[in-house]
């Protein structure tokens, strides 16, 4: 069952330093708990050598100290996206080698006459089969051939394959045969991914996929970690996985398909935690970085889907449902060749980085858009301790606008206004395509780029009130640092769920749960901080896709009400069908004694602001008040136009909304009572 209460005592380990590091497209971004109290920075990122800048970060907070360290990684996620993974090989039945280019017959973009598929991970020339077959039963109808299977050992051999993913039909019934050419591979030094352990469900396509995406990123995955581990204590390095939880760094290495997003889904914990300190249940998650933007929308609890495609390329394991779009503070600006002002995907990274980083980056980005109309202010910038330059970006913007007959200041609200855009596309995508009003939600805003933008997206979308916690732009790794470790664990059975007796449920359970614990008590838990929860994947007889539903004694009530409460409609009078059976085992971790600083109860007026500025908003210039948030009291209330600054972001308030602050130094600024 689902429990709503974990009254387990947390795991009772002395470490002199835990500190949680979240590597970004542009920034790498550090919280450190140290004497019951957090502390946060930020490092420009390394795209050439993510570890580098992670090194760098943790000298900086100490070398000396002990130290427990939880990673948010994409390097398992860039390897995929840029198409710069291991040389990779599928094992497979004869006569399915192109199941994974064959996919489905469903096309994402279907009126595109020029659409063009993605290629597979696996050329053609290394997806080999073995006349061998495993029946749906389970039993085996052709033994596998060792004699043909040392050819494909060879082939294998003869093409520097350096890791491979081996498949059959039906080894998440009997994996015998994939475990035989495991044991085969052993000694041959290349990297093994079986379907059998990576994702033991049916869909033969979207298994293959899952277990080809895991076996691309394993030696990649495994070079960094090992990197990693020259300087970390591989005991003491827990990796970020896409379900919300985190895994030791051996279970990342061996399964890095989990960690695909990694980042974004420290990201949506964060927040969550956040919203419910505060008092709220119902949030979209809001993450706008450097080079994307993640929106997730949490519904009382977060959202678990195992319908996720990364590059186009199914990944059927569990993840925490997120969006991303190409928009962030790094995302370049330019005039397609009908005239068409575009907004990312392409971003300028770290390196060069937006042109008023002053690296030599000369196209102009959103981060730019936003110092030329005065939101983003150069002296303020990550607390002071990197300057920002302003020339630069107004010669970029001058050679962009001139020629079209625009000022510089309307290019930059151009850039903007395509930049929300972009956004609140994905914002819509996960609220009102899914069936949900946005006006029922508090929009929960973080990242570097985010408070700049929240307001006009809020508005846009009819959202009441917009959330900015204490150090949004380093939210994300908040959120690892108050992950536990979690395991997802699933079976294929295919029976009717009146076929499932209680006894029989409970075997299946009992399977799943010994092999959970098991691989718990390996990673350092005892039962008494073990957490098992129950799900089974239901679907009305004769659908094809299920729902994830908690266990629960009067299983149908539960089922029919998530049914209804997704498509809109339930029909009592159906057959259900249990898919598969699933659990989750969570690993409770020792969370930072002081998650929220309480600010001073004293009340401050509006006109503690230390500066004023020009501001432009919709073609004027407003003299807007700049606010240091440390500064910031408990319940005060702030008209814009204003802009509050602090370390790690920047918030812009425009005019005619208000904004107040709670005990616990959350901003919250009230996008429907505009004047």
């Amino acid at each position: 069952m689902l429990h709503k209460e974990r009254e387990l005592k947390e795991m009772n380990h002395t470490w002199e330093l835990v500190v949680s590091v979240d590597t970004g497209g542009t920034f790498t971004d550090f919280i450190y708990e140290e004497d019951g109290r957090l502390n946060v920075f930020k490092i420009v990122s390394s795209p050439d050598d993510p570890s580098r800048a992670v090194f760098q970060g943790l000298d900086k907070i100490t070398s000396s100290k002990r130290r427990r360290v939880i990673h948010g990684s994409t390097v398992a996620t860039n390897a995929l996206l840029e198409r710069k993974g291991a040389i990779t090989a599928v094992i497979t039945n004869k006569g399915f080698e192109d199941v994974l280019e064959i996919g489905r017959q469903t096309r994402s973009r279907l009126y595109d006459l020029s659409y063009v598929r993605e290629e597979p991970l696996v050329p053609r020339e290394l997806r080999l089969g073995l006349n061998c077959r495993v029946d749906s039963g389970g039993s085996i109808i052709n033994d596998l051939d060792e004699t043909e299977l040392s050819s494909v050992i060879t082939a294998l051999q003869d093409g520097k394959v350096e890791s491979v993913a081996i498949c059959f039909l039906f080894s998440f019934l009997n994996p015998s045969h994939e475990l035989l050419v495991e044991k085969v591979l052993e000694d041959t030094g290349i990297e093994v991914s079986m379907s059998s352990r990576v994702l033991p469900e049916f869909r033969e396509y979207e298994r293959l996929s899952t277990t080809a995406v895991n076996a691309y990123v394993k030696p990649v995955m495994r070079k960094y970690i090992d990197r990693l581990a020259m300087g970390i204590d591989e005991n003491n390095l827990s990796i970020m996985q896409s379900n919300g939880g985190r895994v030791s760094a051996n279970t990342a290495s061996d399964e890095p398909v989990r960690t695909i997003l990694s980042g974004p889904a420290g990201g949506v914990v964060g927040a969550w935690a956040v919203a419910q300190s505060a008092g709220f249940s119902r949030i979209i998650s809001f993450d706008m970085g450097g080079t994307s933007t993640d929106v997730s929308l949490v519904d009382g609890e977060l959202p678990i889907t195992t319908d996720t495609k990364i590059a186009g390329l199914p990944v059927k394991t569990p993840t925490i449902d997120i969006h991303t779009v190409g928009a962030g503070g790094g995302s370049i600006a330019v005039f397609d060749e009908g005239g068409a002002l575009r907004v990312g995907p392409d971003s300028a990274g770290a390196d060069p980085g937006p042109v008023c980083y002053g690296k030599g980056g000369s196209q102009p980005t959103v981060s730019d858009a936003n110092l030329i109309l005065g939101r983003l202010l150069p002296q303020a910038f990550l607390g002071g301790t990197m300057k920002l330059v302003r020339s630069p970006v107004e010669e970029a913007f001058l050679d962009m606008a001139r020629p079209r007959g625009m000022s510089i200041e309307e290019l930059a609200e151009g850039i903007c206004t395509v930049a929300n855009s972009n956004m609140e596309r994905a914002l819509r995508g996960v609220s009102v395509e899914k069936g949900h009003n946005p006006q029922d939600f508090v929009l929960v805003s973080f990242g570097g780029a985010a408070g700049m933008h929240a307001a006009f997206l809020a508005s846009s979308l009819g959202i009441p009130s917009v959330m900015i916690p204490q150090n949004p732009g380093t939210l994300s790794a908040m959120g690892m640092l108050l992950s536990d470790v979690i395991k997802d664990y699933s079976i294929t059975v295919m029976k009717d769920l009146s076929e499932a007796s209680e006894e029989n449920q409970e075997n299946v359970f009992a399977e799943l749960e010994g092999r959970a614990r098991n691989e718990m008590k390996n990673e350092g838990f005892h039962d008494g901080n073990i957490l098992i929860e129950r799900y089974l994947d239901l679907r009305y007889k004769g659908q094809s896709y299920e729902l994830i539903v908690p266990h629960h004694k009067d299983q149908r009530s539960v089922f029919h009400s998530s049914h209804k409460k997704t498509y809109g409609h339930c029909d009592e009078s159906r057959d259900i069908e249990v898919v598969n059976f699933r659990i989750r085992a969570i690993g409770i971790m020792e969370k930072p004694r002081n998650r929220r600083q309480v600010v001073s109860t004293r009340k401050a007026s509006s006109k503690s602001a230390r500066t004023c500025i020009d501001v432009v908003f919709d073609g004027v210039k407003h003299r807007t008040e700049v606010f240091e948030r440390g500064l910031l009291m408990t319940e005060q209330e702030i008209a814009g136009p204003a802009v509050v600054t602090e370390y790690s972001s920047t918030t812009v308030i425009p005019p005619g909304f208000l904004m107040t602050t709670d005990s616990y130094g959350n901003m919250f600024i009230d996008c429907m009572g505009r004047s």
